[in-house]
């Protein structure tokens, strides 16, 4: 769906993600939101009675279900289909953004995570179902993969810590170097727990 197909709760939810992904929490304020949306002020009232941390909540979940989609999309894009294959393809996108724009926004779920989940109980909350939203059909796909089944939530996990605390460091130093090494690092562990 294109920024034009949105009506104005969705463009404001996509905003709020981008504006966290930007400058955390701080950044996604109602008026910034409803700016960067396109989107009539008067209308956030409406469709957001919780107010802001009903909207940082919605972004998050958002954010979720992206990451989760993505995972079906890269694993089907995959040449040579293989655990490690596809841990480089989520890595890629990152990458791919650094290398060409010169910097790179973060995750929105980390970021509301690391601005909120000790104050706010709600997005803390977001945040957690975030994550499993996008660790479920990561293990579902590496059990695809041949990993067993005991191993795949797991690794699963691994991968998206691996893949954050790497966006992180590769942000600090606008540079894909944490990017990479997670990446070489962790594709023989990936492959290794295939089954054969």
């Amino acid at each position: 769906m294109t920024g034009t197909e949105r009506g104005p709760r969705e463009r404001m939810v996509f905003s709020a993600a981008q504006l966290i992904r930007r400058g955390g929490v701080a950044a996604a304020g109602m008026r910034e939101v409803a700016a960067h949306a396109e989107a009539p002020r008067g209308s956030l009232q409406h469709y957001f009675p919780g107010g802001k941390e009903q909207l940082v909540n919605e972004a998050v979940t958002w954010a979720g279900r992206y990451a989760a989609k993505r995972v079906d999309r890269f694993l089907t894009e995959l040449d040579t289909p293989s655990p490690g294959a596809l841990f480089a393809a989520m890595a890629r996108q990152w990458t791919d953004e650094l290398e060409r724009t010169g910097s790179l926004p973060g995750c929105p779920v980390a970021a509301a995570t690391a601005d909120h989940a000790d104050t706010t109980d709600s997005t803390r909350e977001a945040a957690a179902a975030a994550f499993a939203a996008w660790t479920a059909p990561l293990a579902r796909a590496l059990t695809e993969l041949g990993v067993p089944r005991e191993r795949a939530e797991p690794l699963a996990t691994v991968m998206i810590s691996a893949l954050e605390g790497a966006i992180v460091i590769a942000r600090a130093e606008r540079d894909p170097r944490a990017l990479t090494t997670v990446v070489r690092e962790l594709t023989p562990l990936l492959d290794g727990a295939a089954a054969r």
